[in-house]
């Protein structure tokens, strides 16, 4: 649906005013999961099966979760025809956790999205590979199959009705395997950590000198990556979609990967990312998905009736947008 987009710097933490003792103190790993580089950051401790564990238990989610890998939990329900299929706990919870937000978005984020987003294919980064448009009567096909009402949950017990329904949980995915990690490490001792798991970036406390990190968001097309903002953050998470890593141009325009399941089509608005903040990255991982789609005021209006939940917004023009909760003290913007 969105994320492999790495929206937030992802592999940029500005970690400004550590200093070389903390940095020291420090333990780091990178691995490829999710179709995407993630990287764990533990300060404080020297303990490295911690991070193994934490990449370990990335896999187990990713083996439920994918929807390519044909054993997974979403791959077997996305084949079964519309009957019934056990699945894990996580999967059903993690399931449940998307149909809340299917109706608390009125239907801007949606589970069912996966033969919506196969028909455009843009969940891959630019390549030199013919890109057509999909045809309308496709377009619409695809749509009527985005009912997340169709998805039935009883305890571990899933099933899907509509058999020309997909699911692809690939945006909201990341942000629940990103807060299952902060659990496991909080109960074992980790008081200062980022988790950045392709750009859902989700910390643990502040540095250890207790100062908030300096996260940087992305300047959108920014040939060599550079931030055009950062925010200033204690056990937050940050979540960004934007149209500028997973897109083609066709005819001069462009095609990006964030879908309006109002329309079967792109979203179309001065939108170029929108970064939510919010204590749980699952919450930030769906809203920043359907909140892109409402566009600037109608989204910033949304997001303003959440409670603890705060948006930067990225209009075409390269202006920042941001809602009441977020002061000019926790956010810096360059030049």
């Amino acid at each position: 649906m969105k994320k492999l987009t790495a929206l937030i710097l992802a592999a940029v933490l500005l970690l400004s005013g550590c200093g070389a003792k903390t940095e020291e103190q420090s333990i780091s790993r990178t691995d490829f999961c999710f179709d995407t580089v993630i990287t764990i950051t533990l300060f404080g401790t020297e303990d490295r099966a911690l991070l193994d564990k934490c990449f370990s238990l990335a896999k187990v989610y990713e083996s439920l979760f994918s929807t390519t890998i044909p054993s997974s939990d979403i791959a077997r329900i996305n084949q079964s025809a519309s009957t019934p299929v056990e699945v894990d706990e996580d999967t059903a919870e993690l399931l449940t956790i998307g149909k809340h937000y299917f109706d608390l978005t009125d239907g801007r984020f949606a589970l069912t999205i996966g033969a919506l987003s196969s028909l455009w294919g843009l969940s891959g980064a630019p390549t030199d590979e013919v890109f057509t448009v999909p045809s309308e009567g496709a377009i619409e096909n695809a749509l009527d199959t985005v009912d997340d009402d169709m998805l039935e949950i009883s305890g571990r017990t899933v099933t899907l009705h509509d058999p020309e329904a997909r699911l692809d949980l690939g945006g909201i995915a990341k942000g629940y395997v990103a807060d299952r990690l902060k659990i496991y490490l909080t109960a074992h001792g980790v008081t200062s950590a980022i988790i950045n798991l392709g750009g859902n970036v989700l910390t643990i406390g502040g540095k250890p000198d207790d100062k908030p990190f300096l996260i940087g968001i992305q300047e959108p097309f920014s040939e060599e990556g550079v931030p055009i903002a950062a925010c200033y953050v204690k056990d937050r998470s940050l979540v960004t979609s934007g149209v500028y890593e997973r897109f083609r141009e066709v005819d001069g325009k462009l095609y990006h990967h964030i879908l309006d399941t109002k329309t079967g089509c792109p979203a179309s608005n001065s939108l170029l990312s929108v970064t939510i903040l919010s204590p749980e990255s699952v919450d930030g991982d769906a809203l920043s998905t359907a909140v892109f789609t409402m566009g600037l005021d109608l989204g910033m209006a949304y997001v303003e009736e959440l409670s603890s939940v705060d948006a930067i917004f990225i209009t075409d023009d390269l202006q920042i947008h941001t809602t009441s909760g977020i002061n000019s003290s926790d956010l810096v913007i360059y030049e």
